[in-house]
């Protein structure tokens, strides 16, 4: 979640903005495939000095996968979900890495949150209403998960007046 999820405006009601957590900064990013590449590169010139030249293309190689799966994660990370909840609806937009836009509107005097517990202490967030339940946070840790609930449930227990 990004630094102050859950707030509360007078007149506005409860907005959430979801965001999956990363912790390598582009800079560093940019440090770290720096560094691999290095290495890769001066172990590779070593198995080329001593005649093993098919080794050196391995070298490059793994620096290539850990370029591509960083890249894979980093555009995962553009994903976002927002809830909204006013006195007239709940919304849950949710933006997917290649831009697509779903939302998802809901009554705020039927909907619940609905948190899925494991005996292993895992869990998933839910928003129920009329049979239906849409996962929200699913990029969330659990307590994240736990405390999005709370909040929720808070959130809508006021739009509701108790």
């Amino acid at each position: 979640m990004d630094e102050n999820p859950a707030q509360a405006q007078e007149g506005r009601g409860f907005r959430a903005v979801l965001m999956p957590h990363r912790s390598l900064s582009p800079r560093g990013f940019l440090f770290l495939m720096t560094f691999i590449g290095g290495v890769s590169f001066v172990a590779g010139m070593s198995f080329l000095a001593m005649g093993a030249w098919p080794v050196m293309g391995f070298f490059g190689l793994d620096a290539l996968l850990v370029y591509g799966a960083f890249k894979i994660n980093y555009r995962a990370a553009r994903r976002i979900e927002v809830v909204e909840i006013t006195r007239e609806d709940l919304k849950l937009i949710r933006v997917q890495p290649n831009g697509q836009r779903e939302e998802i509107a809901l009554n705020p005097y039927w909907a619940r949150p609905h948190l899925a517990e494991r005996p292993d202490g895992a869990n998933r967030l839910y928003l129920r209403s009329h049979g239906r339940a849409y996962a929200v946070g699913s990029f969330l840790t659990d307590d994240e998960r736990r405390d999005l609930a709370d909040a929720l449930g808070r959130a809508l227990a006021d739009v509701r007046g108790r």
